[in-house]
């Protein structure tokens, strides 16, 4: 019977890269500990610290997407005029 891949969260490999970090134990003590293979250890150990300077980077985490409020308002008073011209329409029409 086929077994399938394991698949590790965000948090996991962080604990794991940290715990890498502290060189308090070898990569194989590591590895048996968390049940995953040293390789693994150390590609996120490296992942890691190659990412940690999007941690203190100068650019905001998320920003908010900057909304055009003029072509908002435009399009308001286009839907205001043809909801408008709808209701003479039916009204003329006698509905």
């Amino acid at each position: 019977m086929k077994q399938s891949r394991r698949k590790f969260t965000a948090k996991f490999k962080a604990m794991v890269a940290v715990e890498a970090l502290k060189e308090r134990e070898s990569l194989s003590e590591l590895a048996t500990r968390f049940e995953i293979h040293p390789t693994q250890v150390s590609a996120w150990k490296r992942e890691f610290l190659d990412r940690a300077e999007k941690a203190f980077g100068d650019e905001p985490a998320k920003e908010e997407e900057s909304v055009d409020v003029d072509n908002l308002f435009k399009q308001i008073g286009q839907l205001q005029v043809e909801n408008d011209f709808l209701k003479k329409s039916l009204k003329k029409a006698g509905l």
